[in-house]
């Protein structure tokens, strides 16, 4: 991704993830934009929020878990490592925490807190801020090795090659839909409740989305996988890859085919439909 990219200006779904009754899980890190609202919770490497986002349910982060201020969460938080919750923030349930505690001004915890490591009342300093700080500081003191330490730490994952899941600014995400007004791009192997609407939406292979597609522009379904609903398209054309599924209508510009693509409801294309079509063995 270009540095001068906003991280937060696409919906990311990575691979494998998979959106159960209470909650949306993944394999890497989550990073939500403000003024977001997620109805379901979610679970994660390290989770992260922006000011004002709301959660419908439990946050579970493997690592850290950073939630800015105005923040809202209508159960519990579990957390394996540390913990930086910004002022104003509300929790419906309890907060465990494995590591440390920053904790700001007037947040409110319905069943009380714990935490294994220290428990510190401020206003957390925004991690990316402090991590400038500190490694400015090494370098000015010549801690050329401490510094080069910490930057190995920070990106030793376990999984260093897991795509984070990222929801946009002021974005709707839950069961009934997912509503975002930037393009939307979801990996291979993913299962996803609810209709998703877009800019533009890019369906990875093998997927299974309960709920239809509806983009203003370009509207693309992966090899193999299955819509239950319709795929629609304001402005944009449609490409169904092969042996991917359409349980609804197709409604576009341009249609694209792939074969063994499948339609089951009517097509409607303003402009060509391209079928495509398998190799024949020569005769």
């Amino acid at each position: 991704m270009a540095i001068s990219r906003d991280p937060l200006d696409e919906l990311v779904v990575p691979d494998g993830t998979e959106a159960k009754e209470v909650a949306l899980e993944t394999d890497g890190d989550v990073l939500v934009g403000g003024r977001s609202t997620v109805e379901f919770g979610v679970r994660g490497r390290n989770v992260l929020a922006g000011e004002g986002v709301q959660f419908g349910g439990d946050i579970e982060a493997e690592g850290d878990c950073r939630l800015d201020m105005w923040c809202e969460v209508a159960d519990n938080v579990l957390v394996g490592q540390d913990a930086y919750i910004g002022e104003r923030v509300h929790v419906g349930g309890e907060m465990k925490v494995a590591g440390d505690l920053d904790i700001g001004d007037d947040v409110e915890i319905e069943e009380g807190f714990e935490a294994n490591g220290w428990i510190v009342i401020r206003n957390p300093m925004p991690t990316i801020v402090f991590l400038f700080v500190y490694l400015k500081h090494l370098l000015l003191i010549g801690e050329e090795d401490a510094a080069q330490q910490l930057i190995s730490e920070l990106t030793d994952e376990d999984d260093p090659d897991a795509e984070p899941l990222v929801i946009p600014r002021n974005a709707s995400v839950g069961d009934d839909a997912w509503r975002v007004s930037t393009p939307a791009t979801i990996g291979d192997d993913c299962r996803l409740h609810g209709n998703v609407r877009a800019e533009t939406i890019d369906v990875g292979a093998d997927c299974n989305i309960f709920g239809s597609l509806r983009g203003r522009g370009d509207v693309t379904v992966g090899e193999g996988t299955r819509v239950h609903g319709d795929v629609t398209t304001r402005d944009g054309d449609v490409t169904i890859a092969a042996d991917a599924r359409v349980l609804g209508d197709v409604s576009c510009a341009d249609l694209e085919l792939g074969p063994g693509a499948e339609v089951d409801g009517t097509i409607r294309a303003d402009g060509e439909i391209t079928m495509g079509t398998t190799e024949r063995d020569v005769e």
